[in-house]
């Protein structure tokens, strides 16, 4: 089942067809001054070569007089030479994400400056170097006489196929455990059997142990009974760690970073990659998920995103990337329109090691050619078409030849009708699609290298191989040959034949981990083996066995697991063809007391605050009214110990630190201030109140007015000298949204973006109230101040608030002040957004939302980072 727009959309020059998606970001009022040349009117030639650039359909959105969201695509792109050389999964992951981000900083750098200069909000992408936007006609024209600019295309959203339900099965098991990944204990579904994956199990022992597989999607059920043992997030004994393991680019998942699948299609993809019961292919593979579709859907936004992350992963926070922890192998069930959307992201992907399978589209009738779509049908990607059990095409796969460069599509053909696979709520689901069949090739790719480690991270090498021992399948009327055509593609997926004929480069080796003492089997013990250039690593299983390919070469193997004693065995030499056993017994190691108290930002004990080990599979634990906790036994060993404040957040953060666990431990968890992505942080600040002095010109309900700033004030890294100030409690330094709309929670892609929150709630100001400004201190030392005064809640006209912005000219910080608040209904924040968000509506440091926090005389100072 693939993601495809509607066949009536027309295409793009560079992102695919389907209806713009609601503006997200804003335009602003006065500019500062402009670097030469960029916003001048071109030459009467110069302006003809501008306009080519614009899609038509940006043109239309504009003409209007309106503003609509694009993206400025830039002619450059980075050179990745340098990492399609380097040895090693990691080394050419790595590679490239360093080579895209230096040549994103400094290629973008002109524009970024260009557009903060005009005060328009932006989203920056270094995966395909270019910037989300949004504007009018007149902002169009500048970005498009730029030079560095090659092409201003619309904002567009991929739509996914209706389902087609054969049956919804309940699951068999009701749990699992990090082990439960045999997959072969169970009757293998038709499409897992029709391509030889239960015969690689059973005649080489390869269930795809030692491989990471990834899917851009709907998102993942991670506690399914057939995925939950295959989940790289999973610690054991119930306990999980999402960090590095999963994304949601589209924020429908919630703020707690837990992984969740509001569809269905992706947690059935994953099912048949990886998932046990016997509907994987490649169920002794793990798995991470990065969700890219907000659920019928996905916009170029997530799916840039997505793609993003899949090459460097992040911490739930989406911080401190990893391109070492990248997927050997992604997934990617969607797809529509015949343009070259995507196809940076591909080729990015490819140069880094990292094996793509996109769906080919259902958009074909069994007889039409040329029906397959992108990013399936692009060169670059390893495009999927779908057949049935009787070995028919299936009527809904697309056909080649390629609309977007002439290519002949699809690559492959895999099983995709009445597919049997995973489905949220611990249940099974019966349905087609070349969505279907994409998996196989991924899990069976899965089987690949993990048999073959030689070939891990040699893309052409591995299509040939699978192209070479497909089984053809002759038909030719859309062009092509028996063997290759623009139906069948090479023909039929045989992981089998693959894996016969794969390189024997590799030596086996197995073995069982025990406990020294008791002798039993020991279940989640990673057994990992490293040299220069290689690392991989596989989980002992419930009988404690464990099964890894290793290429020829010198290894250092080492065992870890919680509660035993880590064990390494260096100079352990393999030669290829080689069929190794080696056992090991571990020690367990004593166990003691974890026990403190956890302090929130002022010093003080937190009550209900949640402490977990990040790495150890321990329940978290509650701290008492006291702000103490307890973990009654703690393995030895080094931990990353976390606490974090329940709601309401307010200015906590979250502490994270090491815990070296060798006796009983007593400590003191201090909750750091909170950051944001770009380092805003805050804390509680002594209340000051500065008196207003100079009245505003504003009155009524969702009114705006512009003031000039008495000194220039940075927020988020742009520079101002005027800001727009709001009846309903906001400092806007971008153009304010006007009419009735409610506060949200912090950040939102929906306008108004490039805000200070002081308390953003439906507010009218009428004769009682006002705003007012004052201005004190010396130049260089001066605080400029931005007063609400009795302004009425228009929920509760009788309920009054006031409150301030300060602008701290010697430090950049930020002061928000509360006076007079009191018992009335909203008067506390109830109703109110408080916090700042920045430029795009991608990144803010909220304080509260709709929560009873605000008192009288307190304040709150924001200290600002870097952008």
């Amino acid at each position: 089942m693939n993601l495809a727009p509607p066949p009536h959309r027309r295409r793009a020059a560079w992102l695919t067809a389907a209806t713009a998606a609601a503006a997200v970001l804003v335009t602003s009022g006065p500019a500062l001054a402009l670097p030469p040349r960029s916003d001048a009117t071109p030459a009467p030639a110069t302006a003809i070569a501008a306009a080519a650039k614009v899609d038509s359909a940006v043109r239309h959105s504009v003409s209007g007089g309106g503003d609509a969201t694009f993206f400025v695509v830039l002619k450059q792109r980075a050179d990745l030479k340098a990492a399609r050389g380097r040895h090693g999964h990691a080394a050419k992951a790595t590679s490239a994400f360093k080579a895209l981000r230096q040549a994103a900083e400094t290629g973008q750098a002109s524009l970024r400056r260009f557009l903060d200069h005009e005060h328009v909000g932006y989203q920056a992408f270094w995966i395909a170097d270019t910037v989300k936007v949004t504007g009018g006609k007149a902002l169009v024209g500048k970005l498009a006489a730029r030079s560095d600019v090659a092409a201003i295309v619309p904002e567009r959203t991929y739509h996914l196929d209706t389902v087609e339900s054969a049956s919804i099965l309940a699951s068999k098991p009701t749990t699992a455990t990090a082990a439960d990944t045999a997959g072969d204990t169970a009757t293998p579904e038709w499409g897992v059997k029709d391509i030889g994956a239960d015969q690689v199990w059973s005649q080489y022992d390869d269930r795809g142990e030692g491989i990471v597989i990834a899917n851009v999607d709907s998102g993942v059920q991670y506690n399914h009974p057939a995925l939950v043992g295959s989940y790289r997030g999973n610690l054991g004994n119930g306990q999980f760690s999402h960090d590095y393991n999963w994304y949601d680019a589209t924020g429908q998942c919630g703020t707690g970073g837990v992984p969740c699948d509001n569809n269905g299609h992706g947690t059935h993809t994953m099912g048949t990659m990886v998932g046990a019961d016997g509907v994987g292919v490649a169920p002794g593979a793990k798995w991470i998920a990065a969700k890219g579709c907000e659920s019928r859907s996905c916009s170029d936004s997530s799916l840039l995103a997505a793609g993003q992350w899949i090459l460097a992963p992040t911490d739930h926070n989406g911080q401190n990337p990893r391109p070492d922890l990248a997927p050997d192998i992604v997934n990617n069930s969607w797809g529509g329109g015949d343009t070259t959307f995507y196809q940076d992201i591909v080729t990015t992907w490819n140069a880094a090691g990292i094996f793509e399978a996109f769906a080919a589209g259902n958009d074909g009738n069994g007889v039409t050619c040329s029906t397959t779509h992108a990013p399936g049908s692009q060169a670059p990607a390893y495009g999927v078409g779908a057949y049935d059990a009787s070995g028919k095409i299936a009527s809904f796969s697309g056909f080649g030849p390629s609309l977007v460069d002439g290519s002949e599509k699809p690559n492959i053909s895999a099983p995709g009708v009445n597919v049997r696979s995973a489905w949220p709520g611990n249940q099974y689901n019966t349905i087609s699609g070349t969505s279907m069949a994409t998996p196989h090739v991924a899990g069976a790719v899965g089987l690949l290298w993990s048999a073959a480690p030689s070939l891990i991270g040699d893309i052409d090498g591995t299509r040939a191989l699978l192209d070479r021992t497909a089984r053809d399948v002759d038909d030719t009327h859309c062009g092509g040959t028996p063997g290759r055509n623009n139906v069948w593609g090479e023909g039929k997926l045989d992981i089998l034949a693959a894996v016969a004929g794969a390189p024997r480069s590799a030596a086996t080796v197995t073995g069982t981990v025990t406990d020294q003492a008791s002798g039993l089997p020991v279940s989640g013990i990673t057994v990992a083996a490293a040299n220069d250039t290689t690392k991989r690593q596989v989980t002992t299983g419930p009988d404690g066995t464990y099964r890894l390919t290793l290429a020829a070469g010198t290894y250092s193997l080492t065992l870890s697991g919680y509660g035993y004693k880590s064990a390494t065995q260096t100079g352990f030499t393999v030669t290829t063809g080689q069929q190794i056993t080696q056992d090991f017994g571990l020690t367990t190691v004593p166990a003691h007391a974890v026990t403190g108290t956890v302090l929130d930002v002022n010093g003080k004990p937190l009550a209900g605050a949640i402490v977990r080990f990040a790495d150890a599979p321990l329940p978290a634990v509650t701290s008492d009214a006291a702000g103490r906790f307890r973990f009654p036994k703690v393995a030895e060993g080094s931990f990353t110990l976390t606490a974090a404040p329940a709601a309401p957040v307010l200015c906590n953060g979250t502490f994270r630190g090491a815990v070296a666990v060798t006796a009983d431990v007593s400590l003191s968890a201090a909750l750091p201030a909170r950051r944001d992505a770009a380092g805003n942080s805050c804390t509680p600040a002594a209340y000051s109140w500065v008196a207003g002095t100079t009245k505003v010109a504003l009155s009524g309900d969702e009114n705006a007015k512009t003031i000039p700033l008495p000194f220039p004030v940075s927020f988020y890294g742009v520079p101002y000298s005027s800001a727009s100030i709001t009846t309903d409690g906001l400092v806007n330094f971008l153009q304010p949204r006007l009419g009735d709309y409610d506060n949200t929670a912090l950040p939102t892609a929906e306008l108004p973006n490039g805000i200070i929150a002081a308390f953003w709630d439906d507010l009218t100001l009428d004769k009682k109230s006002s705003v007012l400004t004052a201005t004190t201190g010396t130049a260089g030392n001066r605080k400029f101040a931005v007063v609400w005064q009795d302004a009425a809640l228009v929920a509760n006209p009788s309920a009054r608030v006031t409150f301030e912005v300060v602008f701290e000219e010697a430090t950049g910080a930020i002061a928000l002040q509360y006076q007079g608040i009191g018992t009335a209904a909203g008067e506390n924040g109830s109703s109110a957004t408080v916090g700042i968000e920045n430029q795009a509506g991608t990144d803010a440091l909220q304080y509260s939302f709709n929560e009873p926090v605000l008192t009288d005389k307190s304040a709150i100072r924001i200290t600002q980072g870097s952008k």
